[in-house]
């Protein structure tokens, strides 16, 4: 099996970090090398955050190189544009409809692009849920990331018991079944 690479890209406090460690655990139950790689922005303040998940027979190095990604999980819509030139051309754009203006949006020096998921959709197969609505309605919008990685998990080749079970090891105890739920409730979408 050649290395297949995921991007999950977000904002600060997302849950990119947690998203990329479940990601990683299925790998490893499904008996394959895995490389994580962590690039935080300035995330304790709200900036872009990326991850790379890399997995395969025998993985060398931890980065995904533009033009690389078999699968880009982006938790935010503008995130989505700035980094969907990662993709392969046959690459799957997940995408959380949610907008969260940077900065320079926040102080007047720049305006939020309109239409980015029509834009996307022109160029990528994309793919794109609105989680929070989901996780609202199952009584917790932190959940949101789950929803989104079990739209993902469609795109993957491991069962949905597997992908429970590393859930179940991986979120925080008290969360477990919202995280489930949430998985469920993206995978089922």
């Amino acid at each position: 099996m050649e290395t297949k690479n995921i991007m999950i890209v977000g904002v600060g406090g997302q849950g990119t970090l947690l998203t990329s460690r479940i990601l990683g655990g299925i790998m490893l139950t499904g008996g394959y090398d895995v490389k994580l790689s962590e690039v935080h922005g300035m995330a304790q303040r709200g900036g872009s955050v990326v991850t790379f998940v890399r997995y395969g027979e025998k993985v060398a190095e931890p980065i995904v190189e533009e033009g690389q990604a078999d699968v880009l999980i982006a938790f935010e819509r503008l995130e989505a544009l700035r980094y969907a030139h990662y993709l392969k051309p046959d690459g799957v754009l997940i995408v959380n409809d949610q907008r969260i203006d940077p900065m320079p949006v926040v102080i007047g020096a720049a305006a939020y692009p309109e239409g980015i998921l029509e834009e996307l959709s022109g160029k990528y197969k994309v793919l794109s849920v609105d989680a929070m609505a989901v996780a609202k309605e199952l009584g917790n919008v932190r959940a949101f990331n789950s929803v989104v990685l079990g739209v993902a998990a469609k795109h993957m080749d491991f069962s949905v018991e597997d992908w429970l079970g590393v859930v179940e090891k991986t979120v925080p105890p008290k969360t477990i079944a919202l995280n489930q739920k949430a998985f469920l409730a993206g995978y089922e979408s």
